[in-house]
């Protein structure tokens, strides 16, 4: 069964920081891209960070440049989106997904809220 499980999200004030976890099953992880998104209310989907199959590329929103880092452990399927001085704009729920050959998974989301 394919699943995407996402934690570590909670309240923090402004300067905080979080570290946002997401456990993958069923065979998708490995050999695949990995991203995380977020989506405040009112607001679209948007992509916060991507990494390769391997970790050795990433790619970052400009918002989050600096701030955010991502990675990956292949070994036990599980993804990370460390963040450092969070802002209020970074509220939102955060999903993870994965891009395979046939579709792009999506976790249920965990919800990051950031206070001034």
């Amino acid at each position: 069964q394919v699943q995407l499980v996402e934690s570590g999200g909670g309240s923090v004030q402004a300067g905080g920081s979080l570290r946002l976890s997401c456990s993958a099953s069923g065979n998708i992880f490995r050999g695949n891209l990995m991203a995380w998104y977020r989506q405040a209310p009112g607001k679209q989907r948007e992509l916060v960070a991507g990494i390769s199959s391997g970790g050795a590329v990433t790619n970052y929103a400009d918002s989050v440049k600096g701030r955010f880092t991502i990675s990956r452990n292949n070994a036990n399927n599980m993804g990370y989106l460390q963040m450092n001085n969070l802002k209020p704009e970074d509220t939102a729920v955060y999903y993870c997904s994965v891009n395979t050959a046939w579709r792009t998974y999506w976790g249920q989301g965990t919800q990051v809220t950031v206070s001034s």
